[in-house]
């Protein structure tokens, strides 16, 4: 399987879309501060993740959200999730 997932920072509530074969493999290296791109931000919660067969498939769609137009389709799916206070935007 190939996951794309959806990291939001403990600390100011940054969020980082990446891609996978080992999800959770891959949230341990971004808390333990393997990631550069991450590193800065502290620890990371995982709050969503998808599942493709295909890597091509996988790679289009982390690139789909990585968009200003992915990121507030994301935001409109976990709309109760930010909104309730969990995860402020």
């Amino acid at each position: 399987m190939f996951y794309i997932y959806l990291l939001q920072s403990r600390i100011d509530e940054h969020l980082y879309i990446g891609y996978t074969t080992d999800l959770k493999k891959r949230v341990d290296e971004h808390n333990r501060g393997l990631n550069l791109s991450t590193k800065r931000y502290g620890k990371w919660n995982l709050i969503y993740y998808e599942a493709c067969l295909n890597e091509r498939d996988a790679k289009r769609r982390e690139k789909y959200l990585k968009t200003t137009q992915g990121r507030r389709m994301l935001k409109r799916r976990l709309k109760d999730y930010f909104y309730e206070g969990r995860g402020k935007i």
